[in-house]
């Protein structure tokens, strides 16, 4: 099933998954089993080209970099956005199209990033980032590559883990794992920071293992930190 609003959406099977590494940090422990109801996700991060149609409707403020050669190109994932900034997008974009967009949920990010490969390093699978063809940045820029140059992940996701890093809606808790429900997690209750996903064209190596958690306070607007759309799936 293929959902197509703006740009492509994958629908995600409910299902369960192993999430987490006994090789990663200690905010990635302990392993554990988690169901995750079927939902939707981008293909892509958010384009620079679909941002500016919200900035041009909404009169928002561009982000600081978007002028920046490097940051500039159309089919660039777009930079340097709050988590205030990524959530309204979200809320805009449902009011536009009637359906429940929102970002993804720590667990849905590495449901979907994962693709299926149960216990795989990376989305792709075992093999380092820096073997990719751009390995989330472009060579002759220094800076991310266009969205969807490197082959999808298993669910047909592409730049999971490369490009950007990606907002998530959860508050972040470094023990989260030691408490966190079974089914659905939502993430701590309350928080200085928010969750995040993914390797960046900046840090290609240190994030880019699916299970790999980082963070940032949401008003922070760094040039390798983007976002990627989610939506609820009415049951």
């Amino acid at each position: 099933m293929q959902i197509t609003v703006n740009s492509d959406f994958v629908v995600i099977p409910e299902g369960w998954f192993l999430m987490g590494s006994e090789a990663g940090q200690e905010n990635e422990r302990p392993v554990h089993r988690v169901w995750i109801d079927c939902f939707a996700i981008g293909k892509y991060p958010v384009t620079h080209r679909e941002y500016k149609i919200f900035i041009e409707a909404t009169g928002r403020t561009a982000p600081p970099f978007c002028a920046e050669a490097m940051f500039a190109a159309a089919e660039l994932p777009i930079v340097g956005v709050t988590w205030d900034e990524a959530v309204a997008y979200c809320e805009w974009l449902s009011a536009r199209n009637g359906k429940m967009f929102r970002l993804p949920t720590e667990a849905e990010w590495e449901r979907a990033a994962r693709g299926g490969r149960e216990g795989a390093l990376y989305p792709w699978g075992d093999k380092a980032p820096e073997q990719r063809p751009f390995a989330g940045y472009d060579p002759t820029t220094g800076g991310p590559a266009p969205v969807g140059v490197n082959p999808p992940n298993d669910f047909d996701l592409y730049d999971m883990s490369e490009g950007v890093h990606e907002w998530c809606s959860d508050f972040y808790d470094y023990n989260y794992y030691s408490y966190a429900p079974e089914r659905n997690p939502q993430g701590a209750a309350s928080g200085n920071r928010r969750a995040s996903r993914g390797g960046s064209w900046r840090h290609q190596i240190k994030f880019s293992r699916c299970a790999a958690r980082s963070s940032l306070p949401p008003s922070f607007k760094y040039a390798d930190y983007g976002f990627r759309v989610a939506m609820t799936i009415a049951r």
